[in-house]
């Protein structure tokens, strides 16, 4: 991996997500060998004085291994009944592992409510500092026993991208089956070549992943982390992505690893982050390149003159992302009036909103202290 100094020079708080296909073998079975290589490596990180926070898959996985299925389970009572298996020893099996290493760990277990609620989020973020600063290495997972599809994450490469945001990390470090991004998909195309360093994520980066699809077990593919990876990135943090079975964490940590190196743009600030990634979108507003280019340029309010199509269902105070015609994401933010509303006073003026909806109501869609664009 190419070396960039100036981004490992002053790294302290990290967030290492380690996926199923890392921890298990090809039976659904926990590795503990590959569990055991893991905490020593983020020992030895902890060791030489850096914060970590572990994300983790595989309790699911772990579960089916003692179960007895072959694929994932669909039916979700079946995966939550895995999950509620497979976390218990998965968590043991941590514990042990780090003890013998004479690090302490905690268990914290999530859904997507604590990310989308701001009070919710705001004491995560406390507890999660509360134990760093105690010494405490935190082990994050989704509450996949109890989650539903309002409330899920989503997948735990986008779980490890919303720790990375409310801890601000420094790095965010994700450790797959695969040394890195590449031109090709390495399984099927014997000449690819691994990219050492990507400057930032744009659509033709997402379509290197779409030939690596999932495992059996797992959820997440490589579009998943380059996605969770684009969310950190564009929110200031760093991002490696680096093949987890045998790696040396120390090295990746500061530069030396073979894997991907993912640059950060601009760091923003705790409440644009939220705004931007945390919150789950409801819906979408395609916007004209005029309404866009004021977005961009001069950090304008969106106002129903610039929308030419809203897509979802969504009520006023909900999230919606900010797309071009051609359905980009440029954006995102808390959305005035109902998709409803939109519809009816999309591409008018502000001044005509009152006549059409027969009340009076604020001259944006989305006032600009409540939008980010990317």
């Amino acid at each position: 991996m190419a070396s960039q100094t100036s981004l490992f020079q002053d790294l302290r708080t990290l967030v290492i997500k380690v996926g199923t296909r890392v921890l298990c073998d090809d039976d659904n079975n926990l590795s503990e060998a590959r569990l055991a290589h893991l905490a020593s490596g983020i020992s030895a990180l902890h060791d030489r004085g850096y914060s970590a926070v572990l994300v983790t898959s595989g309790a699911v996985g772990v579960g089916m291994g003692v179960l007895g299925y072959s694929t994932r389970p669909t039916d979700p009572a079946e995966k939550q009944a895995c999950a509620a298996i497979g976390q218990i020893r998965l968590m043991q099996s941590y514990a042990d592992q780090f003890h013998s290493h004479g690090k302490t760990v905690a268990q914290i277990l999530l859904t997507g409510d604590d990310f989308r609620e701001s009070r919710r989020f705001n004491s995560v973020r406390q507890t999660v500092r509360t134990l760093l600063g105690k010494g405490v290495i935190p082990i994050v997972n989704e509450n996949d026993t109890v989650t539903t599809e309002e409330i899920k994450v989503g997948d735990n490469d986008k779980l490890s991208a919303d720790v990375a945001q409310f801890l601000e990390a420094d790095l965010l470090v994700i450790l797959s089956d695969e040394s890195g991004l590449y031109d090709k998909n390495p399984k099927s195309h014997a000449d690819a070549r691994r990219i050492e360093v990507v400057e930032r994520i744009t659509s033709e980066i997402l379509r290197l992943a779409e030939e690596k699809p999932g495992s059996k077990v797992s959820v997440g593919g490589m579009k998943a982390k380059l996605t969770a990876i684009r969310q950190a990135t564009e929110a200031g943090t760093p991002a490696i992505l680096a093949r987890g079975d045998g790696a040396n964490l120390v090295d990746l940590v500061q530069g030396r690893g073979e894997g991907t190196l993912f640059l950060p743009r601009k760091r923003i600030d705790r409440k644009r982050r939220w705004l931007a990634f945390v919150s789950k979108a409801k819906g979408q507003l395609l916007l004209d390149p005029g309404a866009i280019r004021a977005l961009q340029t001069r950090s304008s309010s969106l106002l129903p003159a610039g929308v030419k199509k809203a897509r979802g269902t969504f009520e006023p105070g909900d999230f919606v992302e900010i797309c071009t015609l051609k359905g980009d994401v440029i954006g995102r933010g808390r959305a005035a009036y109902s998709s409803a509303e939109v519809q009816k006073i999309k591409g008018q003026k502000s001044a005509a909103i009152a006549e059409i909806l027969g009340r009076k109501g604020p001259g944006e869609i989305i006032h600009r202290d409540q939008l980010v664009v990317y």
